[in-house]
């Protein structure tokens, strides 16, 4: 069974904080372990932090599209623009052996990204970036 449930906002950083409490409103429905929430609110912190600052000049719509797959539970989030094309994937991820000092600024986020969900898509369909961050929150 799959649920799903939407909102279209102006991609811009002071709507993070809608995005986010309309996101952990499903995950409370789910019951959803703590530390689960914390990453997936990290998360969407990051990525629609990146379409506010880049998508668009000055800014435009981001769709938030939550799913809820019931057997095994599992969340995915996706957010869809219609911005300049960008897939944040295809950066190579930042040596985090190197001293702060050392490495090159930026890639950390998505790096967070990547290693905290279980599945991270990126595509460019029909004039859109589409970005869907998958976590499954059954053991």
């Amino acid at each position: 069974m799959n649920d799903r449930s939407e909102m279209t906002v102006e991609a811009t950083l002071e709507n993070i904080p809608a995005v986010t409490a309309f996101v952990d409103e499903r995950l409370e429905t789910l019951d959803c372990p703590m530390k689960a929430q914390m990453q997936i609110d990290v998360a969407i912190d990051e990525l629609f932090s990146n379409i506010a600052r880049y998508a668009y000049d000055p800014s435009g719509p981001a769709t938030v599209r939550v799913d809820v797959d019931r057997d095994p539970l599992a969340v995915r989030i996706t957010f869809i623009d219609h911005g300049k094309p960008y897939d944040p994937l295809a950066k190579a991820d930042p040596d985090v052996t190197l001293s702060a000092e050392d490495r090159p600024i930026g890639g950390l986020g998505i790096f967070m990204v990547k290693k905290t969900m279980d599945d991270v898509r990126y595509e460019y369909k029909d004039g859109q970036n589409i970005l869907t961050v998958e976590k499954r929150l059954e053991a």
